[in-house]
């Protein structure tokens, strides 16, 4: 589970600016604009720790325009988004998303080896879409398929799913078992993931 977790990851973070996602064909909103950040990841400028650094940061930028972590937060909470009121939502979802960005970028940076994306088909209904992919990684095909919704005209992404693993159920497992204790407040919830991000090296 960990491997296709961290696979899974890596994955989600091959994504495109905001500007590509307008309104029309998810699949076609996904395929140029990835190239800027594999670029970005093959780009020899970065290679020292002083540009890893820099490149981390322009890959956040990117991740925060194109996932919808108030989305993401709700689902990953499930039943229990109801003991959460909009600002101690607002608060979960931002160390949710800073904990996101510390655990994984540096295996993003890591773990890059010239992978390929293949786009294979693409399921839309209404205002929420399905895009089937797969990554070809040496001689190995990993099937992705990212699920969308149309936000305010953009089309973002709500879940993840490497074979047919959901990056959202298995955080929500998680915070399950920190939410299972009903004398837990959201405020202290969201403190316990803060200190997961405060033990994270930079």
């Amino acid at each position: 589970m960990k491997k296709i977790v961290v696979s899974a990851l890596f994955v989600m973070f091959l994504v495109v600016p905001m500007s590509a996602f307008g309104a029309g064909d998810p699949m076609k909103s996904l395929q140029e604009p990835i190239d800027e950040v594999i670029n970005l990841l093959k780009d020899p400028q970065y290679k020292d720790e002083a540009g890893k650094k820099v490149q981390r940061e322009k890959i956040w930028e990117i991740i925060q325009q194109v996932f919808d972590f108030d989305r993401i937060s709700k689902l990953a909470l499930g039943k229990y988004r109801k003991k959460f009121n909009e600002s101690q939502l607002k608060n979960f979802t931002d160390v949710f998303a800073r904990l996101l960005e510390k655990n994984y970028l540096k295996k993003i940076q890591a773990e890059y080896k010239n992978e390929k994306v293949n786009y294979l088909d693409q399921k839309v209904k209404k205002d929420k879409a399905l895009v089937a992919t797969e990554i070809i990684r040496e001689k190995v095909k990993i099937p992705v398929d990212y699920l969308m919704w149309l936000n305010n005209d953009l089309w973002r992404i709500y879940d993840v799913k490497v074979e047919k693993v959901s990056l959202v159920k298995n955080y929500r497992s998680q915070f399950q078992k920190l939410l299972g204790d009903e004398s837990k407040s959201p405020e202290e919830v969201t403190e316990q993931v803060r200190k997961k991000v405060e033990a994270q090296k930079n």
